[in-house]
């Protein structure tokens, strides 16, 4: 089997970012966006995923934190699409109801080549400190749309707003790890009735 290990830099007047994925790693993030919620939820993506990641990002918090948590998506996406290649062999779907405390998320996402995102989100909370929590659909929309994936988010109950933040990454983390996994039974064979992805 190849390395399923790639890296990616975005830079344009709005970002600067540097990615390295490893698609089949044991979870050791080096993030450092100089968003720190965003580090925080990213850390726990790569541990749930088992990936390692390695993300250097700088932008123009200035401005907002809008450009950077979006760029990281689209390079994070890209990435991920590159290093699942031709997807031969993959089991293709991932899901996971994932509690975090007193908040669920339902998370259910589709590596078939088709991007599409559902987002819905039960807490009503708009801000963790100074961050807002509008980024985040904009950064899974990134994410998904780059990645050629079907990722359906529904974050179903919770008082608290990190934590209902947490078990969506989580959730997510645990169905990409689920999908992006390689099935013997199928090697070297596209998980499409199609014959194409």
């Amino acid at each position: 089997m190849n390395p399923r290990i790639v890296t990616r830099e975005r830079n344009t007047r709005e970002t600067q970012i540097k990615l390295t994925l490893n698609l089949d790693g044991t979870g050791v993030a080096d993030i450092s966006t100089g968003v720190g919620f965003f580090d925080h939820m990213l850390e726990l993506l790569t541990k749930h995923a088992l990936i390692d990641l390695s993300v250097q990002a700088t932008g123009d918090l200035q401005v907002d934190d809008h450009h950077t948590v979006e760029d990281v998506g689209i390079v994070l996406g890209e990435a991920l699409n590159e290093a699942l290649g031709d997807r031969r062999g993959i089991k293709r779907y991932g899901f996971f109801l994932l509690p975090m405390d007193e908040a669920m998320a339902r998370v259910a996402l589709d590596m078939g080549g088709r991007p599409y995102l559902v987002y819905d989100i039960a807490h009503p909370g708009t801000h963790i400190k100074d961050f807002d929590l509008q980024n985040m659909e904009e950064f899974w929309r990134a994410f998904s749309t780059m990645s050629k994936m079907n990722l359906h988010i529904a974050q179903l109950y919770g008082r608290d707003v990190h934590h209902a933040q947490e078990a969506v990454f989580k959730g997510v983390a645990r169905s990409l790890d689920m999908a992006k996994q390689l099935d013997p039974r199928i090697e070297g064979i596209l998980p499409s009735s199609k014959d194409l992805i």
